[in-house]
């Protein structure tokens, strides 16, 4: 029996990851590849469509020099990443209006108008808090007239590499269920575009890719692309899921109850559920389709926390010789066993603001701190800040699914190599916090997409709960939760009694 290896290619914000995995979950190649991006201004952050595709095409074809004579195994490719943004392209598939993701801000105008307008129907129709395709569609079309006309589809950025890879027409444009939410034009609940909210913004529904499943094929490899990436013309391409949806399958979130948090660039905790109960009181979370048809997640992100932690220890930690992993070691040290509340510090870690609830005047912050402070203090605090805004939100889905009791929350991302951050979540959300034996879930979670796709793997939930493996178990603390729980409500107060200054300050 022929091996089956299968190519999964991450579209992330930084960089193209590409790993190519067998049916057993090993990987048996992979690379990187960065992603231009620019930055001419506050606010603004451009990738353009052909750079980001070269970076896949590069990508794609360092694994394949790595496979030697292999090739010939490839049963799919499949895609995964970033879950937030808006791109329009011609009838070319060529790149009209840049890819522009969630760092690029100059839509929020828009998108403050629309919640105003439609704010109920953003959360109970298309399941989200945080539009971020419909506000920018409104702001492309007001400020670059001339170019939106040229435009023929708007995409998510998975669905712009599949249909060049795959030369297809451009009435076959896709996007995958696990992307819809977050466009704010959806009706989630069915899976279908929403005539009420695209009709509240003038967007005719013809302008949207097909609706699909995340096991879908969507065509094949076109024999251009074929022979740039030294692989056999006509590999199936699937549709594969957003980086969290994919994240959640591949580390078996598959059942009502289950609990995943990705401590990553946009940290988030996604709640397995049958049905969407919309959060109307406090707005903390918005629901993603699972890859399982049927099947939700309710789900809150803090934008950019881990970029947040990133940038705190480039800037203000790591040594002028020293690379950003031992930096990252060194301060994780200093932190073990720190006081909670870092030592009267407290930070609001929401350095782009607020996504749920939707609040762009929201900023960074740290308060309570003198000259005995260090550091390893101000990062202890950002963790706590993190922390207690998920915390919020697992409350929310606590109130809203009481049933399902959640209980046990599974770790995945880079953030799951911080024992003290993790024991910090267990013991401030009273929650069994667990770690896996397994590195990029996402990629192999869209490998389990592909091989259902193309009938290796029959069965999702199956195959996905056959593969986890615990790793480290860090059970909650009544005594040290207790403590952090009132450090919660503090932060909770804080992000309301501070917002005034914060739009003071940006208006001076």
């Amino acid at each position: 029996m022929r091996e089956s290896l299968f190519i999964a290619v991450d579209l992330g914000t930084s960089f193209i990851k590409t790993g190519v995995y067998d049916v057993k979950g090993n990987c048996a190649a992979q690379a990187s590849e960065p992603v231009k991006d620019y930055r001419p201004e506050p606010g603004v952050f451009i990738q353009k469509g052909s750079e980001l595709f070269d970076s896949v095409l590069a990508c794609v074809k360092d694994v394949t020099k790595q496979l030697n004579d292999k090739t010939s195994s490839i049963a799919a490719m499949v895609f995964s990443g970033q879950m937030s943004g808006f791109m329009g392209v011609d009838k070319n598939w060529e790149d009209i209006t840049t890819w522009s993701c969630s760092l690029d801000t100059r839509y929020m105008p828009y998108a403050g108008r629309q919640m105003k307008d439609l704010r109920d129907d953003f959360l109970t129709v298309a399941g989200t808090n945080f539009p971020a395709m419909a506000p920018k569609y409104e702001w492309y079309k007001t400020e670059f007239p001339s170019e939106s006309e040229k435009i023929a589809k708007y995409l998510m950025i998975s669905g712009y590499v599949i249909g060049k890879l795959g030369n297809l027409n451009i009435e076959d444009a896709i996007i995958d269920r696990s992307y819809i939410s977050w466009t704010g034009l959806a009706d989630v609940g069915k899976g279908v575009w929403s005539g009420k909210i695209c009709t509240a913004l003038g967007l005719d529904k013809k302008y949207l890719p097909q609706i699909v499943d995340c096991n879908y094929v969507c065509g094949k490899l076109a024999p251009e692309y074929a022979r740039i990436l030294g692989l056999p013309s006509g590999i199936p391409l699937v549709a594969g899921a957003g980086d969290k949806v994919a994240g959640c399958l591949g580390a078996g979130n598959v059942e009502s109850g289950r609990v995943v948090f990705e401590a990553s660039s946009y940290g988030e905790v996604s709640c397995c559920v049958k049905d969407y109960r919309p959060d109307i009181t406090e707005r903390r979370l918005d629901v993603l389709c699972s890859a399982v048809p049927g099947e939700f997640y309710v789900t809150h992100f803090a934008a950019g926390s881990g970029i947040t932690l990133d940038w705190f220890v480039d800037n203000f930690y790591r040594r002028h010789d020293e690379d950003k992993k031992a930096a990252f070691a060194r301060i994780e040290k200093a932190i073990l066993g720190m006081p909670i509340g870092s030592q009267g510090l407290m930070s609001i870690g929401l350095l782009g603001g607020s996504s749920m609830p939707i609040d762009g005047v929201l900023r960074g912050l740290w308060m309570g701190y003198d000259w005995s402070h260090k550091p390893e203090h101000f990062y202890h605090s950002l963790l706590e800040s993190f922390t207690y805004d998920f915390a919020l939100a697992l409350g929310s889905a606590d109130r809203l699914y009481p049933e399902l009791k959640f209980s046990e929350v599974r770790v995945i991302g880079g953030g799951a190599k911080s024992p003290e951050w993790i024991q910090m979540n267990a013991d401030t959300s009273g929650k069994k916090y667990t770690t896996l034996k397994m590195n990029d879930v996402s990629m192999w979670g869209a490998v389990i997409l592909a091989g259902n796709g193309v009938g290796v793997f029959p069965d999702l939930k199956k195959t996905a709960d056959s593969f986890i493996k615990i790793d480290k178990t860090y059970e909650p603390r009544e005594e040290e939760g207790a403590i952090h729980r009132k450090h919660l409500e503090y932060y909770k107060a804080a992000l309301t009694e501070m917002r005034s200054f914060f739009d003071k300050l940006q208006k001076l």
